[in-house]
Formats: structure tokens, sequence, C-alpha cells
């Protein structure tokens, strides 16, 4: 494992304040991938943009690097020898101590199952090789918005028209309250907290229902079904990714 320092022209990656960035500062990024041209490239614009960024060529390495440095994100290569990248994202969302650590996924294959097989194992988000390093840098700064903003939102989270008080146990769509049961609120919190990244039906029922992920139950289409007959209007919130589970939609201005 590495630790990455470069210096690059300051017109060569995006600085703070430009182009509506500005990275959390001082954030650790681990980059995995066992191509060391890309894994140079890559954590050099990262160290550039302000990141502190340290890399790992196995899965191996990669989760002894997690365990030990607790990154901020993961910029992770679904094509690494030995353990692949998806049994290491497997691992980091089974272990408490990581499993909300966003991940970027980084890969050489474009197709949409492969796509949709990375975010239903937790990935925050997908970007395909080759890629413009500009757009990952801006990419990894945007998740890193999105979680502080989840992490430090008090006792309110916002996602578009929808508004949920943790500490009134209360839900409004469009200023107007809607009624929900202990379980309806918790799995409507839950998906909005990780909206955007896609939660398989396992995933929730561990999370929400505190029940073994390999129970087969329809509990969790009930629910959501539920969910959106009291959204109204906003039901088209909650994604259904057939075949693997449900997603609320990041909507700009999410808090």
């Amino acid at each position: 494992m590495r630790e990455a320092t470069s210096s690059l022209p300051a017109s060569a990656v995006p600085q703070p304040g430009r182009l509506g960035y500005w990275p959390t500062a001082g954030a650790r990024v681990l980059v995995v991938d066992d191509e060391p041209d890309i894994t140079a490239l890559v954590a050099y614009h990262l160290a550039k943009a302000g990141f502190r960024v340290s890399t790992a060529a196995t899965g191996i390495d990669a989760l002894t690097a997690v365990s030990e440095q607790h990154p901020s994100l993961i910029v992770l290569d679904r094509m690494l020898p030995g353990m692949t990248g998806d049994e290491v994202l497997a691992t980091i969302r089974a272990t408490s101590s990581s499993r909300e650590i966003p991940v970027l996924m980084l890969t050489a294959r474009r197709e949409e199952p492969d796509r949709i097989r990375g975010l239903t194992l937790g990935a925050d988000d997908y970007l395909t090789k080759p890629f413009s390093t500009l757009e990952l840098v801006l990419r990894v700064g945007a998740i890193l918005r999105r979680a502080r903003s989840a992490a430090t939102s008090s006792d309110t989270v916002s996602v578009g028209p929808l508004e949920i008080d943790r500490a009134r146990h209360r839900v409004t769509v469009s200023g107007q309250a809607i009624d929900l049961t202990a379980t309806e609120f918790k799995l409507l919190l839950t998906l909005a907290l990780r909206r955007g990244r896609l939660q398989s039906r396992a995933q929730l029922l561990e999370d929400v229902w505190d029940a073994a992920p390999d129970v087969q139950t329809r509990t969790v289409d009930m629910h959501v079904q539920r969910l959106r007959a009291k959204l109204g209007p906003e039901l088209e919130l909650i994604e259904t990714i057939r075949g693997f589970g449900y997603r609320l939609r990041a909507v700009n201005g999410s808090l």
C-alpha cells in the first residue's frame, strides 16, 4: 500500500471553488487497482485535488487498508486478480465498521448487467474505463458531499419534496404530513440516508427488520408498495431495480 503525493499544474485538475467542486478537507481516498499506470494516474489527480490518497493492488491489501486506515471513500476496480472487486465490496458491506464507506467502482465492464451487479452489491457509483480523470475527481467529490450531508444533517433528512424529521418521527411531502408506521418510517429513512444507492431486499431485511439476509419473504415489497401509496404524487422517488431491490432517487439539493 502506498501513499500518493504529486504535483501538477494548477489547471490540470479541479481546484476548490472551480466547477462547483470542493473536496472534503483531508478526506482519505483508497484507490484499488492492479494496473500500476491507472493507479498512479488516479492517485495523482486525486492528490492534486486535495485528497489524501493511498493505494492497493490486490483485494487482500485493500481490505487491510480499509481496516487500518478507515478511508472516507474507496475507488475499486472490479477486475482484480485473486479476490475480485465484487468480493472485496461484498466483504466491505458485510462488515459493520466499513459498510457505510462510499465505493466508486472503476471497471472496463460496460454492459448493463455488470453495472447493476456492482450497484446491487452496494457501490455508490460506477465509472467505466477509459475514463476522464476530471470526471472521476468530480464524482468522488460529489459522493463525499452526499455522505457528509447525510452524516451532519442533524435531525432532518431532505430528498426533494420529501422531508424526514428523525427526532420527531415525522415525514412530510411538499409540506404535507403523512402517517407512517414505525417500520415504514425506518425503511424510508434507511433508503433516504442511502439515496442514490441500490439496496437489495436482503440488505433491507437485515437493516430494517433485523432479519437474516437469506430469509425468503415478500415483506420488503409489501412495505415499499405501502410507502409509495402514502407518498402520493412522489411515489416515483422509490425506484425498483427489477430482480435486485430498491433505491431512493437522489434529487438535486438533497440534504
